[in-house]
């Protein structure tokens, strides 16, 4: 591994001033009224197309689990109605006078980012996620440039995103299946890809969900060596059938001790608190143990001594920036990745929170946008 790799070149800057646009039509969406509401049918207004500016007929969106937290107000107290979603895959159907990048018929893809300042340090370094005055969320976010309107996201028949936060989306990839490369997909490439994991490396991946599935076809598709660690056993065959080479069962005192020194770098997925030493006392001298579930509890302190006995790093990470995106949807194209999901309808929305919440998804849900215009 070689920490650092340069960052991607940045977005391009603004031609023109803030603009809200005139009002657009407003659209078929699911989304929550309140946090206990649930997801139900809505109509929203879009903005018509500002100068650099695309509008994009959604064909699909994934579901991700901050969907749930989010329309819930788990994290903290939401605007609502709020339509949820930032794993958007569709076409383009018109554009501002003044974009360059796109033409209606295209195959484009928005991801959990709509805009940022552009003008930081993160941002002139193409890595708007870190957006020193905050990046703007697809959804449930003050669109600053847009007179503080809240972000509606994915679960709607369209959408309106400046033609910089839009990506292409590559012909040979299943468009359902790529829509959560947009999100679960980059949140696990990008610290792979910062930590340089190559060819004859060894990469841990703790938990095998949304996020830990696409580490495991990621980390190959690099060239390396996988091992899993899982609370459940039962897991191994799907683990296996993913890619991973070893399977460790966490809970095993015996299975964890033996597998101690033997990964480079961890990648973390599970969003509840846990220990981390054990993933830890894996990791070989100058490894990496890198967080990305996002748990809603305190984790248990880690000893300095464990990192201090090896130079081992605990770190984080937060998606990754539009071109980096880009560079992992050019990269799942010429590896053939998508991820495993299961297509759920409108109706379906609810149930699939729920069996979110329970873990009862093989792997990722992705909402059918064609049954929201059947409901209209």
């Amino acid at each position: 591994m070689t920490l650092g790799r340069p960052a991607p070149p940045p977005l391009g800057k603004l031609l023109s001033g803030p603009a809200a646009g005139r009002r657009g039509p407003t659209v078929a969406a699911y989304g929550a009224t309140s946090a206990d509401s649930g997801l139900v049918p809505l109509e929203i207004g879009r903005r018509d197309p500002g100068p650099h500016d695309v509008q994009i007929s959604i064909a699909y969106c994934g579901l991700c689990h901050s969907d749930v937290h989010s329309t819930r107000g788990e994290w903290r107290p939401q605007r609502y109605p709020l339509v949820p979603g930032h794993e958007i895959v569709g076409r383009v159907t018109a554009i501002g006078a003044d974009v360059t990048l796109f033409c209606p018929g295209d195959l484009v893809g928005v991801g959990c980012m709509v805009d940022s300042c552009r003008s930081c340090a993160s941002c002139e370094e193409g890595l708007e996620q870190y957006c020193e005055e905050g990046s703007v969320g697809t959804y449930g976010a003050a669109d600053r440039r847009h007179a503080g309107e809240t972000t509606q996201g994915g679960f709607a028949t369209s959408i309106v995103v400046d033609e910089n936060f839009c990506l292409r989306m590559p012909a040979s990839l299943d468009p359902a299946g790529a829509a959560p490369l947009l999100c679960a997909g980059i949140t696990t490439y990008s610290p792979m890809r910062y930590f340089g994991v190559q060819p004859g490396d060894r990469v841990g991946v703790v938990g095998l969900g949304g996020l830990g599935h696409m580490a495991v076809k990621l980390a190959k598709a690099m060239g390396a060596g996988v091992t899993v660690f899982t609370t459940s056993p039962e897991k191994t065959e799907a683990a296996m059938l993913l890619g991973a080479d070893a399977v460790v069962a966490s809970g095993d005192a015996a299975a964890m001790a033996e597998a101690a020194e033997s990964v480079d770098l961890v990648i973390d997925t599970v969003a509840a608190s846990h220990d981390l030493v054990p993933y830890l006392r894996a990791l070989r001298r100058d490894g990496a143990l890198i967080q990305l579930g996002l748990p809603g509890e305190d984790m248990p302190p880690i000893p300095v001594g464990v990192l201090m006995r090896r130079r081992i790093a605990y770190a984080s990470s937060l998606i990754g920036g539009i071109s980096e995106t880009q560079e992992l949807l050019d990269f799942c194209a010429e590896h053939d990745i998508t991820a495993d999901v299961e297509l759920v309808t409108a109706r379906q929305l609810n149930q699939a929170f729920d069996r979110m919440v329970a873990g009862d998804v093989k792997y990722r849900f992705v909402l059918d946008i064609a049954s929201l215009k059947e409901n209209a």
